[in-house]
């Protein structure tokens, strides 16, 4: 299969993942899956568990199962039965059997203790990188204030952190989710970090110094100057692919120098209000003057 040929097959797959991530609510038949990206019916589902690792109903599955494990540990308000409902399971009982075989966690366990290393272990599919032309704004951003939580170590892990920082959130009311901005200071790449050196910071933007708490939020400024700005649409899981060609492509071309200071996000929504396709992230890259 020629380059041409095999960017061609992506594309019409990437068609057919995008249709799944925003439809999770909808029926997701084979046959109407194989007519979005125009595959035969009869070879779709080897052709998709060549591409992805999995089977088509396991993956959709897994998606759905995706999306209420978010509403469990961070919506604890939300009660199981419309979680498993909104999943699109029948009843809380087929949804605790396919959350608990899933993750070896019953939904009210996972609610009270999270495993997300186990979790994350589920989600090791095998799709190749979406390519795609990034949008670049050169923008000033001007310092801003920022609580901190700070996240040392696997990236299986950070969800344990977001979890800390969303509990401050709530009991100190200094960085309310509705009307702070948030954001994400990553200083390692994953993809190359040994997990146990993996720094990234949980961010909420504040206007006064944070005071000591239990949870160990600090106070940081994320410095002003110049940036490359992209935004990236979609699952915070498919981020690199808008974070590689930024660094890959436009950086080599552009002449622009780097500050000295870490590549950042700003999340325009978050999750588990906003479904995982709506989501909306700026992605900074801090540049000399």
């Amino acid at each position: 299969m020629s380059d041409t040929q095999a960017e061609k097959y992506a594309r019409r797959f990437a068609k057919v993942l995008d249709h799944i991530e925003s439809n999770l609510g909808e029926t997701l038949s084979t046959e109407l899956l194989s007519q979005v990206a125009h595959f035969s019916r009869f070879h779709f589902h080897r052709q998709f568990a060549e591409y992805v690792g999995t089977s088509v109903g396991r993956y959709i599955q897994l998606l759905r199962l995706r999306q209420a494990s978010y509403r469990l540990a961070f919506s604890r308000q939300d009660k199981i039965i419309d979680i498993a409902l909104n999943a699109g399971f029948e009843n809380p009982e087929s949804f605790t059997r396919a959350f608990r075989n899933t993750f070896g966690q019953s939904p009210s366990a996972f609610r009270r203790q999270p495993n997300w290393e186990a979790w994350h272990e589920r989600y090791r599919f095998r799709i190749p990188e979406r390519k795609h032309t990034v949008q670049v704004e050169i923008v000033d951003f001007k310092t801003t204030r920022i609580a901190v939580m700070e996240h040392r170590g696997p990236t299986e892990r950070v969800n344990d952190s977001v979890g800390k920082f969303i509990a401050w959130r709530m009991t100190s009311g200094l960085s309310p989710k509705d009307s702070s901005r948030s954001f994400g200071i990553v200083y390692d790449n994953p993809d190359t970090c040994e997990p146990a050196d993996f720094r990234f910071d949980i961010c909420g933007e504040v206007y006064d110094e944070v005071p000591a708490n239990p949870q160990g939020v600090i106070t940081k400024y994320i410095p002003g100057g110049r940036c490359a700005r992209v935004r990236h649409n979609g699952s915070h899981t498919r981020i690199g692919e808008s974070i590689y060609p930024l660094y890959r492509n436009w950086l080599p071309e552009s002449g622009e120098e780097l500050r000295d200071f870490p590549l950042y996000f700003h999340y325009l929504n978050l999750m588990p209000e906003t479904p995982e396709y709506e989501l909306v992230t700026d992605i900074y890259l801090p540049l000399k003057s």
